[in-house]
């Protein structure tokens, strides 16, 4: 009997060591780690889906950490969104984060991973501005001025730098973090180009062009930054060459996504986190039935504007806290618009991408790599303009939207399909656009990307380049790796 029992016992545990030799054959160690919920209290919790949250999760995931990333919403990407179900012919919209250019590396490093192609996009062609319609290639070659005062000839954007040029250079001669630079920071655009001289139309240009960019106003704006910019590199311009992901951006949040698997806890939004001596807690929102979740280690990957609604116990270092409630972050709608011709390609066109002052902003043909007849027009739509129409009922932002586009092609209603709107500083869980350099926030960046374990912090607000889905990658790969080497 006893020797029968020993028998059994043995092809039991060879059953079942070879049972578990045949999963770790089929499943990496860390996918077993977290579907099985082994070590919990090593696991790394993640707050946010976005681009941020998943390079750091993924990158973690990679080096054999027991990751899990908590995200309030059903679907991965944060402030990149591609619509698609309302349109006909398969076309698409780019509604969040859009652009990438060749610097950004990183973008460019997982979409080569993913095997994703950027598409290069159409570089601005036409400006409609104070009911006047201007080929870009006309401003170019000086053939044609702008019509606001103060301006010079031969270009669309940089209008502001003769007004600010002895402080670019005595930036460069004495250096950026000279005392009277600095100084700066406390000081808005706005008040620095009325100070230097500037014309009201030079700043009125501003807000259609930087302050677009920015997603806000100058009067918001730290003068610090647009100095610095002019020092450090020439900045967006008219001859700026973008691209995006051909088939949407989209695709590579989902790319993370596919990699992480259920690692990914959709829905699950948090309300609070705890820290003790044995690791943290987080507490789900009422709608998970106040689910509590244990980890090691959290990393905060989404913006502040939702961060700061978050209690946690005990709280951040009190500038960390501060730079939490105060960073800035500007407004911003993307439209897009459905139309049955491509209108826009016609010979007398103003141009298929326009820069405008219209509320629209920017518009462009959106539609350009798939066959017509039917295309999108996608407008972004930032600062005042923005907030004037986030007030108004989407009936009521779309018929502006097509009011604005006859202005701009005045036949264009002659095929008018259809409108959607994506106001991002009323979605539930962003509010905001991208973050933005405010006045008197020269430090924040460095205080919001400081870790406080085990806190860590990830996201677009944190990275050097930030406002870009390439900062936010950025800030994920930072995070993954402050926490490898803890």
């Amino acid at each position: 009997m006893a020797r029968n029992k020993a028998k059994l016992t043995r092809r039991s545990f060879l059953k079942k060591s070879s049972a578990t030799a045949s999963l770790f054959t089929v499943f990496p160690y860390s996918t077993l780690t977290s579907s099985l919920n082994i070590s919990d209290d090593k696991r790394i919790l993640i707050i946010g889906a976005g681009l941020a949250g998943l390079s750091c999760a993924y990158e973690l995931d990679r080096a054999g950490y027991n990751v899990m990333i908590l995200e309030a919403k059903s679907h991965p990407g944060g402030r990149v969104r591609t619509y698609r179900d309302p349109f006909a012919d398969n076309l698409y919209a780019e509604m969040g984060a859009e652009y990438v250019d060749s610097s950004d590396e990183h973008v460019q490093k997982y979409c080569k991973k993913f095997n994703l192609t950027i598409l290069p996009a159409k570089q601005y062609d036409g400006i409609y501005v104070r009911n006047k319609h201007i080929y870009m290639n006309d401003i170019r070659s000086g053939m044609t001025s702008l019509p606001f005062d103060g301006t010079i000839k031969g270009k669309l954007f940089g209008q502001e730098v003769k007004y600010i040029q002895e402080w670019i250079d005595f930036a460069k001669k004495e250096g950026v973090n000279s005392k009277k630079i600095q100084a700066l920071d406390k000081v808005s655009v706005e008040q620095l180009l009325k100070q230097e001289g500037a014309p009201k139309d030079i700043i009125q240009l501003y807000t259609y062009l930087n302050a677009t960019e920015s997603t806000t106003t100058p009067s918001k704006m730290s003068a610090l930054s647009m100095v610095l910019s002019h020092v450090k590199t020439s900045g967006f311009s008219e001859n700026t060459v973008e691209g995006r992901i051909l088939g949407g951006n989209d695709q590579l949040p989902k790319a993370f996504a596919k990699k992480l698997g259920s690692k990914i806890k959709y829905n699950h939004a948090v309300k609070s986190v705890i820290t003790s001596s044995d690791g943290v807690e987080v507490h789900l929102s009422e709608q998970r039935d106040n689910r509590t979740i244990k980890g090691a280690k959290i990393v905060f990957a989404i913006p502040t504007s939702i961060l700061k609604n978050i209690k946690v116990d005990p709280g951040f270092s009190k500038e960390k806290s501060h730079s939490i409630q105060n960073q800035s972050y500007g407004h911003v709608m993307k439209i897009a618009m459905q139309f049955k011709q491509r209108f826009w390609d016609s010979n007398n066109s103003v141009g298929q991408r326009v820069f405008t002052d219209t509320p629209l902003r920017r518009v462009y043909h959106f539609s350009i790599d798939q066959p017509g007849p039917r295309g999108i027009l996608l407008s972004f739509t930032s600062g005042s303009d923005a907030r004037k129409l986030g007030g108004l009922s989407e009936k009521n932002r779309i018929k502006i939207s097509k009011e604005s586009c006859k202005n701009i092609w005045n036949n264009s209603n002659d095929f008018w399909e259809y409108g959607i709107s994506k106001y991002w500083n009323e979605d539930k869980w962003i509010k905001a656009s991208y973050s933005l350099k405010g006045v008197g926030q020269k430090g924040y960046r460095d205080i919001l990307a400081k870790a406080e374990k085990p806190f860590y912090f990830a996201g677009e607000h944190t990275a050097i380049n930030y406002a870009s889905m390439n900062g936010a990658i950025e800030s994920g790969i930072r995070a993954s790796n402050e926490i490898k080497m803890t």
